[in-house]
């Protein structure tokens, strides 16, 4: 699909109102959170662990959530292109995904036209990294290496806190 083609929503001649525009920078806030809980901390072999002979490494995993980012940030301006990365370093895929998430969570913050529906970027690209951030935790678990359970309702999640630096007070339990 050409940036011609791109479906953008009538209903908001472009732009997202600000509460939903707000709503998906807490959404992208939430997969930060989750996904630096998933990832802090992961010994070196858990990103090359693999569960069965098709199935993704995690570093292959966390390769995909940067190209997701990355579609998504594009979907925003407009166009739409898929470019999945070369193979990556563990670190420099989770490196990847953070930057990524910076680079969209600041679109999202600007008053720049959304180039296609707050919904679609959300159907899409995010629900999909939130769902590869769950096989995360259940890799980490099915490894050997489980992340502590959290009350994620009342964790300290705040939008435009996109980046590895993420609030230490946590509500965790085993």
């Amino acid at each position: 699909m050409t940036t011609a083609d791109s479906p953008r929503d009538p209903a908001n001649s472009g732009a997202a109102p600000d509460a939903v525009r707000q709503f998906l920078r807490h959404t992208l806030a939430t997969l930060a959170y989750r996904a630096e809980k998933v990832v802090r901390d992961a010994p070196s072999e858990f990103g090359d662990f693999r569960v069965g002979p098709s199935s993704r490494t995690p570093r292959e995993i966390v390769a995909h959530l940067g190209d997701l980012l990355e579609w998504a940030l594009g979907l925003a301006q407009g166009q739409h292109r898929w470019l999945p990365t070369p193979e990556l370093s563990w670190n420099d895929a989770c490196a990847r995904f953070f930057h990524a998430l910076d680079r969209l969570e600041k679109y999202l913050s600007s008053s720049e036209p959304l180039g296609w529906s707050a919904e679609q970027l959300f159907q899409g690209p995010i629900a999909d990294a939130l769902t590869h951030t769950g096989q995360l935790a259940m890799l980490r678990r099915l490894g050997g290496f489980p992340v502590r359970g959290e009350n994620y309702a009342k964790a300290d999640i705040v939008a435009g806190r996109v980046g590895r630096e993420q609030s230490s007070e946590r509500l965790e339990f085993d």
